[in-house]
């Protein structure tokens, strides 16, 4: 009689359990659909993601927390061997606008990688109606509010094509902006396209060197569209790009991307000569500098078009002649 009493109560107290986790789940279900409606401005979200379970439940608590949620996120799993999977699975069931899709065999990250797996992610949209469409990393969040401020932004100007916040760091213990990050430039790793600008742009390029947020964006200028980041808007970026000589790897690197995108040479000797006070100090810039002489030595192939390449360089002779004359105008206003 003892055990059949005790079989009851187990039986009543799964019971209890179970209807605790089917409230729960109607809650989520219930966040998501009121998340979705609160807005006209559907949106969706596509993430490539190597082995970033130390950083990626970050990305997805700052996301699910948003007062404006995704109509669909794709999180494809780029051969992680990681938690990465385990972690996503776990949210998506949760959370049923996250989908996991898993992508190959084990392999070295690379950017080319990295967009095959964004473009693996892409195809699962189609057939989606959305108004925006937006590329998101791994390793980074930010505050409830960031999707609904930024596709206001978007609401307010029908000229905005490419939009995003400003990536922060930690540097000395805080979360400072990122070097180098300007209102004319969206970070690749939280770019939001208007979808026909997206469209009119072909999507994300795999380039051997990088630079696939950098082509795009310029694409979108060259299209009519406006690109804008917003300082007020605050992404804060968990994984630390490098150190020492990963970074000096990683400085180089940018200069063979200059070159695969066709960089005016004048232009970018400024652009690292204003950045000798950037990490790692002068020996960054320089290794930039040297990327970019040693691809144009090599007659490294470009991969975009030439018509990219003439409107690229341009906006940096515009923008190269803006930062010599500003001084000279300082000067004149003394005298």
């Amino acid at each position: 009689m003892v055990g059949l009493s005790a079989l009851k109560r187990r039986l009543r107290s799964l019971s209890r359990s179970r209807s605790t986790e089917m409230i729960r789940e109607s809650r989520v279900s219930t966040k998501e659909a009121k998340g979705i409606a609160q807005s006209g401005h559907a949106f969706v979200l596509v993430t490539a993601a190597h082995n970033e379970a130390a950083f990626i439940e970050n990305t997805i608590k700052a996301v699910v927390s948003q007062t404006l949620l995704p109509k669909r996120w794709i999180i494809a799993s780029d051969a992680s061997v990681d938690d990465t999977d385990n972690i996503v699975q776990g949210y998506s069931e949760r959370y049923k606008f996250i989908e996991l899709v898993h992508i190959g065999e084990n392999h070295a990250p690379s950017f080319a990688s990295k967009v095959h797996a964004l473009n693996a992610g892409l195809e699962r949209l189609k057939g989606y109606d959305y108004e925006f469409i937006g590329i998101l990393d791994a390793d980074v969040s930010f505050e409830s509010s960031y999707f609904a401020s930024l596709t206001g932004k978007f609401e307010r100007d029908p000229g905005l094509g490419l939009a995003g916040g400003f990536i922060y760091e930690k540097r000395d213990g805080k979360f400072k902006i990122r070097f180098g990050d300007s209102v004319r430039s969206v970070a690749g790793a939280i770019q939001l396209f208007r979808r026909e600008c997206y469209e009119s742009v072909g999507g994300i390029l795999p380039i051997k060197y990088g630079g696939e947020d950098w082509c795009a964006e310029v694409m979108a200028r060259m299209k009519g569209w406006r690109v804008e980041a917003f300082p007020e808007l605050k992404v804060f970026h968990h994984k630390p790009t490098g150190d020492g000589a990963g970074l000096l790897r990683y400085r180089y690197q940018q200069g063979l991307m200059d070159f695969s995108l066709g960089s005016y040479p004048f232009f970018v000797m400024f652009r690292c000569f204003r950045r000798l006070s950037a990490r790692p100090y002068v020996l960054g810039a320089l290794a930039r500098l040297v990327g970019f002489v040693w691809a144009s030595c090599r007659r490294e192939e470009r991969l975009v078009q030439k018509e990219l390449v003439d409107f690229l360089r341009a906006e940096e002779k515009e923008r190269l002649r803006h930062w010599l004359l500003k001084p000279l105008g300082r000067l004149t206003k003394r005298f």
